[in-house]
């Protein structure tokens, strides 16, 4: 048995429209505009908490280098300190759900601005990495919300 849309001209199907080669010199429509990061957006904290993850331990580190360093590696985003602060507190408050104490993430401010500190011990990584998986989970949930919406980014 055939596929039922091979028995349908592609001008009839939904969704289709024939098409010819690109005229030559025709541009890449392919650009992505920039994306400006937003607190509670999953894709800006799985960005920032993948950098936290490789940051250094036990030494207070400027927000504002993470966040220029944010801008540095992702060209088509830009990453707002107080973006960057708001993922830090959310990241402090389960590092305080979990193992009950301050000491894992410490934000505070300083001479040069406002900084966070890394506790430098054996369970951050795990426990960090486990961060990282669920913002990346959210993304993924995200995805698959739109794609369930038929891409149109409306709930129908």
């Amino acid at each position: 048995m055939t596929h039922p849309s091979a028995e349908v001209p592609a001008a009839a199907r939904p969704g289709t429209v024939p098409l010819r080669a690109a005229p030559a010199g025709l541009p890449d429509p392919n650009l992505q505009p920039p994306t400006i990061a937003e607190s509670g957006d999953p894709f800006a904290l799985l960005r920032i908490l993948e950098l936290v993850a490789r940051l250094g331990r036990g030494q207070a580190i400027r927000i504002d280098d993470i966040g220029a360093a944010l801008n540095s590696a992702y060209l088509d985003w830009t990453f707002a300190p107080a973006v960057v602060i708001d993922a830090l507190v959310g990241l402090q408050a389960n590092w305080l759900s979990d193992y009950r104490n301050a000491s894992g993430i410490v934000l505070a401010d300083g001479a040069q601005g406002a900084t966070v500190t890394i506790e430098d011990s054996s369970r951050v990584d795990p426990w960090i990495v486990r961060q990282v998986q669920r913002a990346a989970d959210a993304c993924h949930e995200s995805l698959r919300a739109f794609s369930r919406r038929s891409g149109t980014g409306f709930d129908d």
